[in-house]
């Protein structure tokens, strides 16, 4: 049964024929002139081989750190009691963390610095009765105390006021301001990644290439903690506070072009 192609089935045909009558004669003519025709498989490996050298790709990690002394001390503190009764227990309870708020916004603290973190409330089965002996109230705040030349007076006052009933968590001495920490942190990151995508491409044989895409990972300074004592003991004199130093780190992954 003959075929009938449509115009452009014919013109594809012709355009084949055409393309193998070329190829046939260059073959020829290089046979003619003793020259041996390139291997079409050969020149479409190194083609490809160009085309995968021009589009290959370093991916490095780039690390930068600078350090800064403390600025601001954040504590944590309490006050526990006990009472026969769930209100006498609460009521002591509460006496207690007013003064110590009171001693605190007197020495210079903000009351927006002054946050409640906590509230317990539990019996005490002491002995052997089914009934509790008593009750026992825990109260916490957090604090912010943002001048640390007068910390350590702030925090022994407060330890006086509650008195007995005071406790202490910890503190952490962090960085307030770390915009121009995280610049240069930043500078130092991108920087190590630029050398060390240098020295692949380098030791690849290539140079290296533009940058294609980059991201960061966790540029926030982790706090300094440091243990507070359960019940410190009401003393005269200024706790003492060490700022020290405090890193900051920024990690960037980078991606470049091989040239």
């Amino acid at each position: 049964m003959p075929v009938t192609l449509t115009p452009v089935q014919r013109g594809l045909a012709a355009g084949v024929a055409v393309a193998a009558l070329l190829i046939g004669a260059f073959a020829a003519g290089t046979a003619q002139a003793g020259g041996t025709a390139p291997a079409p498989a050969a020149g479409r490996t190194l083609a490809v081989q160009a085309a995968d050298a021009a589009g290959g790709k370093i991916t490095v990690t780039g690390t930068g750190a600078v350090s800064g002394t403390p600025d601001q001390l954040t504590l944590s503190m309490g006050v526990q009691t006990t009472g026969p009764s769930v209100g006498a227990a609460l009521q002591q309870a509460n006496r207690a963390a007013r003064a110590v708020t009171a001693t605190l916004t007197r020495t210079g603290v903000r009351r927006s610095d002054i946050q409640t973190s906590g509230l317990y409330i539990q019996p005490d089965y002491t002995g052997t009765s089914v009934l509790p002996a008593g009750y026992a109230v825990s109260e916490s705040i957090q604090v912010t105390l943002r001048t640390l030349t007068a910390a350590g007076t702030q925090i022994s006052d407060a330890v006086r006021a509650g008195g007995n009933a005071v406790e202490v968590d910890g503190v952490s001495l962090n960085l307030s301001d770390t915009g121009s920490l995280l610049a240069a942190a930043r500078a130092r990151a991108a920087a190590d990644a630029r050398a060390k995508a240098a020295q692949y491409a380098k030791g690849l044989g290539g140079s290296l290439g533009p940058l294609l895409s980059m991201s960061e990972q966790n540029p926030t300074p982790p706090p300094v903690f440091a243990p507070g004592a359960a019940r410190p003991s009401a003393t005269p004199s200024p706790v003492p506070v060490s700022p020290g130093r405090q890193q900051l780190t920024v990690t960037v992954t980078a991606v470049f072009a091989l040239a």
